[in-house]
């Protein structure tokens, strides 16, 4: 096994906002199928022969997401790697190649985002041998897409040269910048150009070489941060002051535009999207005679041209053409298609004042399981706990607030303070401020349970752990 899948999991897919979040990005989600989009990369690497388990690259915040998403569909990769702070993906890269080699000294790394879709996986299959045969002569290999309409919101590809036999493979002769949209319709009408996927093959060492070239700093910081990384259950830490050290930089502006020894495997027929935008989602959806995709409880009267999807609560449009509509449970997206590649612009407001739903959803996946806020007010709060078979919080305690636990499904094994309780539907407990407690699942279903927190400061950082399963203690 000489080819070593590479996952890339940090985004945070603003423009899929309210459904993506900064806590929960859009490659955790399942927009286009039964599994998520990390999921679906996953899976996707089963059609090739010679694949090695992935090595997967995401951030603290994000590690149990995509942990417990691959053991979901049997997938165990071969590193989760921390990087302790976002620094773009040449140095992620960097890493991964590394690794790789520690591994076998003709690793070829495949390269890919975790948040795209590819419909033709028999393609993208033939697309990564042909990459290989070209990544074992030392080219540093990208996917470019046939466009199929003049979008400004991918980088281009010129194609220089053909390298073999097959008219899919060419030196690449430049990088081009997102244009404007004459420039766009220009590449289409003149051909030879393809968007810029994001996706790469090359040989670990020629990565590194050409890094070394010109980015030896980023090759220097990454190999120092993976000397003394260390290992935290199923994740590796990378050293925190020298990854930051790295410079944050694309591998594109690191080496792809620099190297001669770029090239581009030209596909026409992937099915490739990387979902940039609702437009981009919808455009995936087969609609009904009038355009529209409807998903969920959805009433459309008049409607035409849109896309409107129900998370939580019935949604009822009347007489608009051309619009977008989201319903989550805290939030509702309303925009004309022409305009969604602004819904970062409402991220960015809800960032600068403060307020939680750009970063986390109702619903907060844990490790454990899940908590999600049903109600609140002055001095309260209420949520509901869903806690997994098998598993168990931290034992903790707070110190501006009490407890109060009410169990509607399932068996609680209760530590409060120096007592071990058990309790079953519709038995309860309280948990007075600054008492040691635990929450446990003893049994075989789901446990499920009401929350009633009480106190001046409710805030998810009021909390002291002492023993976690899950390697918190001192950690959020």
């Amino acid at each position: 096994m000489d080819i070593f899948p590479v996952i890339l999991c940090g985004g945070s897919g603003t423009r899929l906002w309210p459904m993506s979040r900064g806590g929960f990005p859009k490659q955790y989600l399942k927009l286009t199928g039964d599994d998520s989009l990390v999921q679906q990369t996953a899976l996707r690497l089963h059609g090739i022969a010679d694949i090695a388990p992935p090595i997967v690259l995401t951030n603290n915040a994000q590690r149990f997401l995509v942990a417990e998403q691959l053991r979901q569909i049997h997938v165990k990769p071969s590193s989760i790697v921390l990087e302790p702070v976002g620094r773009n993906t040449a140095p992620a890269i960097a890493v991964a190649a590394m690794l790789a080699l520690r591994q076998s000294p003709d690793a070829l790394l495949l390269v890919l985002p975790s948040d795209h879709v590819i419909a033709n996986e028999a393609a993208f299959a033939e697309g990564v041998g042909a990459a290989a045969r070209l990544a074992r002569e030392r080219y540093l290999v990208t996917f470019g897409i046939t466009p199929t309409e003049p979008n400004t919101g991918y980088g281009y590809i010129r194609a220089g040269a053909a390298l073999a036999e097959a008219a899919s493979a060419h030196i690449v002769d430049s990088f081009v910048e997102k244009p404007d949209a004459p420039t766009a319709q220009r590449f289409v009408d003149e051909g030879g150009y393809y968007w810029n996927s994001g996706m790469f093959m090359f040989s670990a060492s020629a990565y590194l070489d050409e890094l070394r070239r010109y980015g030896a700093e980023i090759v220097e910081h990454a190999e120092r941060a993976l000397d003394a990384a260390e290992q935290d259950h199923d994740f590796l830490r990378l050293d925190a002051p020298e990854f930051a050290a790295c410079p944050n930089v694309s591998i594109d502006y690191a080496v792809m535009e620099h190297t001669d020894r770029a090239a581009v495997i030209a596909t026409s027929d992937l099915g490739w999207s990387d979902i940039g935008s609702w437009s981009a989602l919808a455009a995936l959806s087969d609609g009904d005679a009038d355009g529209n995709t409807l998903l969920g409880d959805v009433m459309a009267d008049a409607m035409s041209n849109s896309y409107i999807r129900a998370e939580h609560r019935m949604v009822a449009a009347i007489g608009l053409d051309n619009v977008v509509i989201v319903e989550t449970a805290d939030a509702v997206l309303v925009v004309h298609r022409d305009k969604v590649q602004n819904v970062k612009h409402i991220v960015e407001k809800l960032n600068a004042s403060g307020r939680q739903e750009s970063v986390t959803h109702r619903r907060v996946v844990r490790p454990w399981g899940s908590y999600e806020g049903i109600d609140q007010g002055e001095r309260f709060q209420v949520k509901r706990i869903v806690v997994n078979p098998g598993a168990q919080l931290s034992l903790q305690m707070h110190h501006h607030r009490a407890e109060h636990w009410i169990v509607v499904k399932g068996t609680a094994h209760v530590t409060n303070g120096d007592s071990q309780l058990i309790l079953t539907e519709n038995q309860s407990t309280y948990i007075p401020l600054g008492v040691t407690h635990r929450l446990a699942n003893p049994g075989r279903i789901p446990l499920e349970l009401i929350e009633v927190q009480s106190g001046a400061y409710l805030g998810e950082d009021d909390i002291v752990r002492f023993e976690d399963t899950y390697g918190r203690v001192g950690q959020a």
